[in-house]
């Protein structure tokens, strides 16, 4: 059995939760993954599904569901998906113990 420990702040739980409500989604999982891509070589990618497909490792996060397949949950273990608000830069940060290496603009990784 994979076990994946993924921290969904308060801030970022909130965010989803709302975007679910405005998106009119409520329910549903939040699913992380990552795939290749981005100047660092890995990207991560974050949506909402309806259902589990079976392969990968979900928990409970309080209110909100996540899923993470079992191919990315070896390089999301220990993530910790933030929500920022800030005058440079607003949107959702994943901080990844895993990661060697780090784009500047934080949206892909190498491990």
């Amino acid at each position: 059995m994979t076990v994946v420990h993924i921290e969904v702040t308060p801030t970022a739980r909130e965010q989803v939760l709302k975007i679910m409500e405005k998106q009119g989604t409520p329910g549903q999982a939040l699913r992380l993954y990552v795939q290749g891509g981005g100047c660092s070589g890995l990207t991560y990618g974050m949506t909402f599904d309806r259902q589990e497909t079976g392969d990968e490792v979900a928990f409970e996060d309080p209110g909100l569901t996540v899923v993470v397949d079992r191919a990315s949950a070896p390089l999301l273990d220990g993530v910790r998906v933030d929500f920022l608000m800030g005058l440079e830069a607003s949107g959702f940060k994943i901080f990844n113990p895993n990661a060697k290496e780090s784009c500047s603009c934080g949206k892909s990784f190498s491990a």
